[in-house]
């Protein structure tokens, strides 16, 4: 049973202008990939989860057991969630659990609620608040809005002594330049 969740939205992605591109490993330009700022977020989050002094930047923040993130399938072929947490799985020797897609969040809350321990999901920021609210019971208890632009929070759950409610915090990442001290 999972005692704490913390979800955080992909790294940044190309604009729709097409003036910030995506781009893969390789290097080539792929709109379904990360910028080059989210590829610099993305190794940024090694340390922020998993600091070399076990020391983490604030105090709701945990080493993840598991890391979930989106899998490209379909009409969705985005590979944005997955790696921008591949690398800090990789450094911990994990696999990403990429066993579910944008538009399965209900199976997916119910395999993270399911998975012991600390529990770490990259999503696309519209699904998070439907992930958000079924993990608290309510649409009340979290914001219900994403803002497009922010990619640089992290939403912490923290399961209470009463197993069926959860503790709702949220922690700015303030990892890039650029990015806000503020939380929704």
């Amino acid at each position: 049973m999972a005692k704490k969740i913390m979800i955080l939205r992909h790294g940044e992605k190309p604009s729709g202008d097409g003036l910030v591109r995506g781009v893969a490993e390789d290097g080539s330009h792929d709109p379904n990939e990360l910028s080059v700022r989210g590829w610099q977020r993305a190794g940024a989050l090694i340390g922020f989860f998993a600091p070399a002094n076990g020391q983490f930047a604030h105090a709701g923040l945990a080493k993840p057991d598991a890391i979930f993130a989106s899998a490209a399938s379909g009409h969705i072929e985005s590979l944005r969630s997955q790696h921008t947490v591949q690398g800090l799985a990789q450094f911990m020797g994990k696999k990403v659990n990429l066993h579910h897609t944008r538009g399965e969040e209900k199976a997916l809350v119910e395999d993270v609620l399911a998975t012991d321990g600390v529990v770490l999901v990259a999503w696309e920021h519209g699904a998070i608040i439907d992930i958000a609210n079924r993990i608290l019971g309510d649409d009340k208890s979290a914001p219900q809005k994403w803002p497009e632009a922010r990619f640089d929070l992290v939403w912490v759950f923290d399961r209470e002594a009463n197993a069926d409610k959860w503790k709702f915090t949220q922690v700015a990442q303030m990892l890039l330049p650029g990015d806000s001290a503020h939380v929704l």
